[in-house]
C-alpha cells in the first residue's frame, strides 16, 4: 500500500532475489539517518526491513546479505538471536522490543522498487 507522499524507487532485477536466500542490500534515510536496508523473497513475494535488529539497533546480517536461519523460514539477528518473521517482520522469538522496521516494495514487469514514506527517504547525492 502506497500513500500520495510516497514514490518507488528501482530496487534490483526481481531474479536477484531467490526464495530464503541472499538479501539485496540498500541504503536509505530512515529519522534523517543513514541506515541499511535489505529485501528477501519469502513464500514468492518481496519483503524489506531496515537492517537494525529491535533488540538493539545494530545491523542483523551474520554474513554479508545473510539473514536467514538455515531452514529458511526466519529472519535472524546474529548478535542477539532474536528471530523475526520475514513476511511482516514480527519478532517471534528471542530479545527484541517490537518488529523490524517495514519498508513497502512492489514488484512487476521483472523489476522490485522500494517506496518511500514520510520517515524513509532515499539517500540525496
Amino acid at each position: 500500500m502506497t500513500t500520495d507522499f510516497s514514490r518507488a524507487i528501482p530496487l534490483c532485477p526481481s531474479a536477484d532475489l531467490h526464495e530464503g536466500s541472499l538479501a539485496v542490500p540498500f541504503d536509505v534515510v530512515y529519522a534523517g539517518e543513514t541506515c541499511r536496508a535489505f529485501a528477501v523473497r519469502f513464500q514468492g513475494s518481496v519483503h524489506a526491513y531496515l537492517n537494525r535488529c529491535a533488540h538493539v539497533p545494530m545491523e542483523m546480517d551474520y554474513q554479508e546479505n545473510r539473514f536467514f536461519d538455515d531452514s529458511g523460514r526466519w529472519l535472524l539477528c546474529a548478535t542477539h538471536g532474536a528471530t523475526y518473521a520475514p513476511d511482516t517482520g514480527t519478532c517471534v522469538a528471542g530479545p527484541c522490543r517490537g518488529g523490524l522496521v517495514k519498508i513497502v516494495l512492489t514488484e512487476s514487469e521483472g523489476m522490485v522498487h522500494w517506496h518511500t514514506a514520510n520517515h524513509i527517504q532515499p539517500i540525496e547525492f
